[in-house]
């Protein structure tokens, strides 16, 4: 059996209500409902933590666009990554010692072998590895198929991509059998084995389960049943899959699981399925799905899963925490409910600070762990070099939509950015808030006129009286954008008078997976340089 998530976007079922498990002894303690203007934390450059300081953490544990989340605990450490499509350098791993707090190492992924879907970190004999889904794009050499990568330090080097030949499946989940054999678990409840070493496959893939289905009434977008992610604790192996599709409507995507003696099956149904489901569009969380079990510094076991922000579909789909309790019956139920009030935090670990600073002073080039190229040609990287505090782009294409521009991940409801800009004689350079090639919006300057993006269309040229060296600041206030204009580097401004309303830049308009990032761009001739990079979350 195969699947496409792609596939499933057209299957759209019906109304309905999700089943429930009952009532349990507490485990992990939810704060009382969240107190009248009771938020999160701020961290680098003002940006939203998990972290409230006080023995609780508020979800998301990673804002922004950081889905499909894969979680390796290896020792005191646990390492995280997540799908990252057409954004390279890609797989960027982050670290934690307590599961709340985390911070980037490195990516990963530096070759453009098509856009990356859910991936599978995984440590076996000592070395790690990266199971990696790709569906073909125009990149030269890109394919759909899985790929594996391996180090044997996490920081790599990484070896370059294997291709596993899998063009019929996705969201590979790796698992070792009671006999030492490794397998990759497959969307549609397929499986493939694993040679020893990891970077084969033997034989074809086959069907081994059959997952369990909601009521026909229910409002899903459809079956799609992926992300398979096996536990193993005492007597079982766990199977965990997201099924209900991915996006869509929000009661669609979901967690349920089943449980084997063997990795061969039989699979039995969990009977609380589904554990995890937004019920009501009222809910903060919604399309809340493919999920993972990962036990804590002081024992307490937790789940990862991703879903959307009620209202801020524009940040992609977020990773959440979850705790999990395990019944006297060999089972286990998530306990977090809706995920909307702080939750106390697990015990034991040292926590890191959260995050990262994305105001850039350009002192060193971070592509990679910072700064990503949307779909990159193989030469992309040479574009980009640093110097004397800037950021030299040399010009590609005519506009974003062919310049691969440089974007961020940016995690909050609202926030400003500003740099200081200055072109050669021919260049177009700008600040963007972008979601893909035929989805943007922003402004620019060449050095008569100012160019505005909007809907992925260049529209409005006005004079522009600042010549080929300007600094300009876009606000994204909860999705009403305005751009400022400084000709004095940022003393006085001059507000621009075409603002935006974007909330609908997203998956559910433009399909994708995507999310809405701020970035910049350099096209026409020449190179751009960009000074003094500021973000500050509001």
């Amino acid at each position: 059996m195969s699947f496409d998530r792609r596939e499933a976007l057209g299957t759209v079922l019906a109304g309905g209500l999700a089943l429930s498990i009952p009532a349990r002894a507490a485990g992990q303690a939810l704060a009382p409902a969240t107190a009248p203007g009771e938020s999160w934390r701020r961290g680098f450059d003002n940006q939203r933590i998990p972290d409230l300081g006080n023995g609780y953490f508020l979800n998301p544990l990673m804002s922004g666009d950081h889905p499909d989340p894969t979680i390796l605990k290896d020792g005191s450490d646990y390492y995280m990554t997540f799908s990252t499509f057409d954004s390279y350098p890609g797989l960027v791993i982050w670290h934690s010692r307590d599961l709340i707090n985390w911070r980037p190492v490195t990516a990963t992924l530096t070759r453009n072998i098509g856009s990356v879907w859910a991936p599978e970190l995984t440590k076996h004999n000592g070395r790690y590895f990266l199971y990696i889904p790709t569906k073909q794009t125009a990149a030269p050499g890109s394919r759909t198929t899985s790929w594996v990568i391996w180090a044997d330090r996490i920081k790599g080097p990484w070896s370059d991509p294997v291709d596993l030949d899998l063009p019929s499946h996705i969201d590979p989940g790796h698992a070792v059998g009671e006999d030492g054999s490794r397998w990759l678990f497959l969307s549609g409840g397929d499986r493939v084995r694993l040679s020893a070493d990891g970077l084969s496959r033997v034989g074809e893939p086959e069907h081994v389960y059959d997952p369990w289905r909601y009521p026909k009434d229910w409002i899903v977008e459809g079956f799609a049943p992926e992300g398979p992610k096996i536990t193993r604790r005492g007597d079982y192996f766990y199977l965990i899959t997201a099924v209900g599709g991915t996006a869509g409507p929000p009661t669609g995507h979901m967690v349920i699981a089943a449980r084997s003696k063997s990795i061969n099956g039989p699979w039995e149904n969990h009977p609380g399925n589904p554990l995890v489901r937004t019920v009501s569009a009222s809910e903060k969380w919604w399309s809340r799905g493919h999920a993972t079990l990962v036990e804590a510094p002081d024992g307490s076991w937790w789940s990862v899963y991703h879903g959307f922000e009620n209202g801020f579909w524009t940040l992609g789909r977020q990773t959440l925490l979850d705790p999990v309790e395990w019944t006297s019956d060999g089972w286990f139920r998530m306990r977090g409910g809706d995920l909307s009030r702080p939750i106390r935090k697990p015990g034991g670990g040292t926590p890191v600070r959260h995050g990262q600073q994305l105001s850039d002073d350009f002192a060193k080039l971070a592509i990679g762990s910072k700064w990503n190229f949307f779909k990159p040609a193989p030469d992309e990287a040479s574009r980009a070099r640093v110097a004397d505090k800037a950021l030299i782009l040399k010009a590609r294409g005519k506009a974003p939509s062919d310049s691969s521009p440089l974007l961020l991940i940016a995690g909050d409801q609202a926030y400003r950015f500003e740099a200081d800009i200055e072109i050669a004689a021919g260049g177009t350079a700008g600040l963007i808030l972008f979601y893909d090639d035929k989805l943007y919006a922003g402004l620019g300057f060449d050095e008569q006129r100012f160019v505005t993006h909007q809907y992925g269309i260049e529209r409005g040229r006005p004079t522009n009286p600042h010549g080929r060296r300007m600094r300009i600041r876009v606000t994204n206030n909860r999705h009403i954008v305005t751009f400022d204009t400084s000709g004095d580097g940022g003393k006085t401004w001059l507000r621009f008078d075409r603002g935006m309303e974007v909330s609908g830049y997203h998956h559910n308009v433009r399909g994708g997976f995507l999310m809405l990032r701020p970035g910049l761009y350099s096209a026409g001739a020449g190179e751009a340089r960009f000074r003094d990079f500021r973000f500050r979350a509001l």
